[in-house]
């Protein structure tokens, strides 16, 4: 594989994993959180005296401390196959800006998660993850891509976090749109929009689900 502007493949790769691990976790909590629901377990918090806010953030809190041991894990794995990132306060970043990215997703698995009526119909979610991670930079550069598939992929959210984590671990590809130059800006941006987005939908909807 091909790197625009020569490097490494695998220091180029093994973000875009690290971003893709990230970016399937919602599917994990929203299956966690029909599961619930279908159990009876969300029926009893609902008949407990607690603010909706505080169920939905619950979820969310845990599926971090959860996100936190994947990332491990896949970086530690990572580090076996060879991958040197920098070290120091850009280490620190990048991570902080994946965990920022799975925060976001977060709620889009709890909103999908109070929308779908079995652990089954959860599963069915990966046709709206697959696009979502093969149509970006996470495992090839965008100025590889025809023109209109290039754009698409750039302005993808998850790619924003590829390439600046990326560009935190020491291998940057910085590609010629406004979007790729400025991917430390938009892999902050991006997933403060989901969260502004779809945190209030899964409070809403777990306050219709009590009335």
């Amino acid at each position: 594989m091909q790197v625009p502007g020569g490097g490494n493949y695998r220091d180029f790769l093994m973000p875009g994993m690290f971003v893709m691990t990230m970016a399937f976790g919602f599917i994990n909590t929203a299956t966690l959180v029909v599961y619930d629901s279908t159990k009876g377990v969300i029926d009893r918090f609902r008949s407990m005296p607690m603010a909706p806010s505080a169920v939905v953030a619950g979820r969310g809190i845990t599926d971090l401390l959860a996100a936190c041991a994947e990332l491990a894990i896949m970086m530690l794995t990572a580090f076996a196959m060879g991958w040197r990132p920098d070290a120091g306060l850009g280490f620190l970043a990048a991570f902080g800006l994946l965990l920022w990215l799975r925060f976001a997703l977060i709620w889009i698995g709890v909103w999908l998660g109070l929308l779908v009526p079995n652990p089954e119909a959860a599963g069915g979610l990966f046709a709206v993850a697959f696009p979502l991670t093969m149509i970006s930079s996470l495992m090839v550069a965008p100025e590889l891509m025809p023109d209109w598939l290039g754009w698409v992929a750039a302005w993808n959210p998850i790619s924003s976090t590829a390439a600046a984590t990326r560009e935190l671990f020491g291998a940057p590809v910085i590609g010629d749109s406004w979007v790729e130059q400025h991917a430390l800006l938009m892999a902050g941006v991006w997933p403060l929009v989901l969260t502004l987005i779809f945190l209030p939908l899964a409070v809403r909807r777990f306050q219709k689900l009590s009335r």
